[in-house]
């Protein structure tokens, strides 16, 4: 994956993050899932007063691509308020591992510095991941 397209995940995460639902934390976060079919799936992260039921953008946005029905992917941009990249949580990362395996790439960027792109893979960020 060329950096021009990771450019554009970068960017299609922040329209996402514009949507955020963040009243309580102010951190808004945005995730561009790329399937492997080319399709593109955004998500945010929504928060409620009952913190245990917030929703992760990265969650969000793989399970708006299986409700679509795609369940391969190449790779996920995540971006956050402010001006350090965003590592994804544990359970964002457990979710990825029901997905994606080996090179599946996590693209890393701040709201504040678009440019200052951080590339893992998922083997990176979890490398024992609980699996079945």
């Amino acid at each position: 994956m060329s950096s021009i397209a990771h450019h554009k995940l970068v960017e299609r995460a922040v329209t996402a993050a514009e949507n955020s639902h963040s009243p309580y934390s102010k951190f808004r976060v945005g995730a561009a899932l790329l399937g492997k079919n080319g399709e593109l799936f955004v998500g945010t992260n929504v928060e409620n007063a009952s913190y245990g039921l917030t929703i992760c953008a990265e969650r969000s946005a793989f399970f708006t691509a299986v409700t679509a029905g795609c369940k391969e992917f190449s790779a996920i941009a995540i971006v956050a308020t402010g001006d350090t990249p965003p590592p994804p949580c544990g359970a964002c990362r457990q979710v990825m591992a029901e997905f994606c395996a080996g090179n599946f790439k996590v693209i890393l960027a701040a709201i504040d510095k678009p440019n200052d792109i951080q590339t893992y893979t998922l083997d990176d960020l979890l490398p024992h991941r609980f699996e079945i």
